[in-house]
Order: structure tokens, then C-alpha cells, then sequence
């Protein structure tokens, strides 16, 4: 289960956002400037509110009435954003291999070798991200978030930067994803067509508050 609640100010824009799913994938759907990305980092921990209460997985990571709040590092969220931000002078092992550096031995569940095989990046290893698609990128963006062995995996308009063809490309990933690890996410998307195919739960997201399912 995850459950978000808070309250938060930034400049004139007032976000108040409380829901509370048990989905494997969950869309926070609508307009742009609406909070979506907001509700994410809030998740992350990269945004504390005055008031928040986030649950993920069974933890309680922020409580601001219990004086509780997980710092962001400790969280084990991993997080995929717009673009891959990939390191460049790495090859795409290594940037693969960065997801596990921050995770402790006993509680990594994801292997190399899986997450290569699973996201099609067998192909790929040795090379640096200069020479990959925009595609290729998210994916191994993924792989990455995937390696840290998190219990909730944020995605923040993941496919927005790609044309209809590497969007076409990289969706069937994201379905195995759900499909084939028990690890929740929550997936901020601007398009219906995603949403259908990938089956998420939708929180519709307008003026700072979640205001439909």
C-alpha cells in the first residue's frame, strides 16, 4: 500500500494532495503545472512539506505530526526521471552497476544479469550513453533505478522526451516491470494511451489536489 498526504506552499501555488492506493501501478494523470512531478519528490523525500504523511511498503517515511521523516538516501525509492541522466563517461554496465553501490549486500534482490536480460540491454553494455537512443537511455535509467533494489519506484513522465516510435519501443519494458517484479510504482504521464495500455490505477491531479480516481 502507499498512502500520500500533505500540504505544501510554493511561491502563490498552494498543492494539497492526500491519496491512498494498493495498485501496482498507479498514474498521477493531468495538466501541466498541475503538481504531478511535486507529488513525486514529496514521495522521494526531496521536498518536505510543513505537514506530510507519506507509507510505502509497510515504512513510514514522513509524519510530520510524529516528527518523522526518512531522509531521502535511506528511502530505498528509485527514481526515473524525464531524461535518463545517465553518466556519459560511463559504459552502460557501470551506469547499471551505480544502482547497487548505495544498497547493503542483504537487501539487494535484483541481479545484473536479470534487469540486462529483462530491459533488452544485452547488446548494450559496453557502450556509453552518447551512442545510445533516446530510448535505450530509459531504459537503462530504469535498470539502474531497478539495481538500487527499491520498494517503490517513482517514474516521472519517463517516455516524454521520446518520438511514437521509441515510445512504442519502451512501453512493453515498463508492462514486464509490473508484470514480473512486486515492486509498486507511481507514474506521472500526460497521455491516456499510456495509461491504458500499462493499466494503472489513475489519480487525476488539477490545481495542486487529487481530485479524481
Amino acid at each position: 500500500m502507499i498512502e500520500v498526504a500533505f500540504q505544501h506552499r510554493q511561491g502563490d501555488f498552494t498543492l494539497d494532495v492526500s491519496f491512498r492506493s494498493t495498485a501496482q501501478l498507479i498514474a498521477l494523470f493531468g495538466p501541466s503545472g498541475s503538481g504531478k512531478t511535486t507529488v513525486l519528490n514529496v514521495i522521494a523525500g526531496l521536498v518536505q512539506p510543513r505537514e506530510a504523511r507519506v507509507i510505502a511498503a509497510g515504512r513510514v517515511l514522513t509524519d510530520t505530526n510524529a516528527s518523522v521523516f526518512v531522509p531521502p538516501h535511506r528511502r530505498r525509492i528509485g527514481y526515473v526521471f524525464q531524461e535518463g541522466r545517465l553518466f556519459p563517461h560511463l559504459t552502460v554496465r557501470q551506469n547499471l552497476s551505480y544502482g547497487r553501490f548505495f544498497t547493503p549486500h542483504a537487501k539487494r534482490f535484483n541481479e545484473p544479469d536479470e534487469i540486462i536480460e529483462l530491459l533488452g540491454l544485452r547488446a548494450l553494455v559496453d557502450r556509453r550513453p552518447g551512442y545510445l537512443s533516446g530510448g535505450e537511455k530509459q531504459r537503462v535509467a530504469i535498470g539502474r533505478a531497478l539495481l538500487a533494489s527499491p520498494c517503490l519506484l517513482l517514474m516521472d513522465e519517463p517516455l516524454a522526451s521520446l518520438d511514437e516510435a521509441r515510445k512504442a519501443e519502451t512501453l512493453p519494458y515498463i508492462e514486464r516491470l509490473r508484470d514480473e517484479f512486486a515492486i509498486p510504482m507511481v507514474y506521472v504521464t500526460h497521455s491516456r494511451p499510456e495509461i491504458e495500455q500499462l493499466r494503472a490505477e489513475v489519480v487525476w491531479i488539477e490545481d495542486g489536489q487529487a481530485v479524481a480516481r
